[in-house]
């Protein structure tokens, strides 16, 4: 397989980006697109010169891997259907409805010897891609993703369409499991939660607050993370990370420590210590354009894909976990009213 011949089955707003980069992914052909608004479809298939397929079926016997860009809701079913014609599947974040279905989908593919990739895209933004060689080990983990009101968007809790990128980064540089999740969060302009914040504590210690907001004045994406010696900061808006550091005497702590400087010194204790900043940058990443490349990089040669349905899985978990908890506590809160 020379090139790897992907479909797109959704052409909303991120559906048409998927079907647009994919012309600049090397290796993958756009076999074509499929959406339930045919006209839509149609519009879109002549602005980028791709075939249009009437039905989901007829794309999928075309192509060797789609992409499913859709509804949540839909997710299960439409990529049910693709792994049964062993088709291996791209499906954006959340993986699925519920954890039963994305516990289905991972032992289907298993079954039928076909890769899930799920899109929790800021796994490829600059400012983690700037720590690719830091040693994390999170004692304590504080995430911001804040945004003005998009009624697109607003039929799932902010949850599920804006925290779950925060909870699969933090379960990824954790990598330890969750042992207790306290939240609250309240629908403000929307019949769904417009903005929630959790707290997790993981088993090995660590302790995650998480915030995220789709009716704020001004946007923010940011975490910090603060371990033995460090404390650092990423902006994935403007994707770099800043660290600052406490050198180790036995090792060097980061990579680019060369391009650091000192802010100062400790002078309490037994020694002195150096406190050093620097700022971690990688040029012209696009997030998505990576994630489809990857993709489409781990089907070919047959790796491992970077996010699996596993991780989509476990994200998922923790982001029902925190619906749990929040109707919980506005039970409470009806109680006392």
């Amino acid at each position: 397989m020379n090139k790897l011949n992907v479909g797109v089955i959704g052409v909303g707003h991120l559906g048409k980006l998927h079907a647009k980069l994919y012309k600049s992914v090397e290796n993958a052909q756009l076999a074509g697109i499929y959406d339930q608004d045919l006209e839509k479809a149609e519009t879109i298939a002549k602005e980028l010169e791709c075939k249009v397929f009437a039905g989901i079926g007829d794309l999928l016997a075309a192509c060797d891997a789609v992409n499913i860009v859709t509804p949540t809701t839909t997710h299960f079913e439409i990529a049910k259907q693709a792994i049964n014609q062993k088709k291996h599947v791209f499906i954006e974040k959340p993986v699925t409805k519920t954890a039963e279905q994305a516990i289905e989908l991972i032992r289907l593919a298993e079954q039928q010897k076909c890769k899930i990739q799920v899109g929790h895209i800021e796994r490829f933004n600059a400012a983690m891609v700037a720590l690719e060689d830091v040693r994390i080990n999170p004692v304590f983990v504080e995430a911001h993703r804040l945004a003005s009101f998009n009624p697109r968007g607003t039929d799932v809790a902010v949850i599920l369409d804006l925290m779950i990128h925060d909870l699969d980064l933090i379960l990824h540089l954790v990598k330890s499991k969750p042992v207790k999740v306290d939240a609250s969060g309240v629908g403000v302009v929307s019949s769904n939660i417009d903005i929630a914040n959790a707290r997790v504590e993981f088993e090995n210690g660590c302790v995650a607050n998480i915030t995220a907001s789709r009716i704020s004045a001004k946007k923010m994406r940011k975490m910090r993370i603060f371990q033995k010696n460090a404390y650092i900061s990423l902006d994935f808006t403007d994707g770099f990370s800043e660290i600052f550091y406490i050198p180790e005497p036995d090792q060097t702590s980061f990579k680019d420590s060369a391009l650091a400087f000192s802010l100062g010194q400790i002078e309490a204790g037994e020694q002195k210590k150096d406190i050093k900043y620097t700022k971690l940058e990688r040029k012209n990443v696009n997030p998505l354009l990576n994630e489809l490349s990857s993709f489409v990089d781990a089907v070919l040669n047959d790796k491992p894909v970077l996010v699996s349905a596993q991780d989509g899985l476990q994200a998922l978990n923790l982001a029902n976990t925190v619906l749990e908890q929040i109707a919980r506590h506005q039970q409470k809160l009806a109680a006392i009213v």
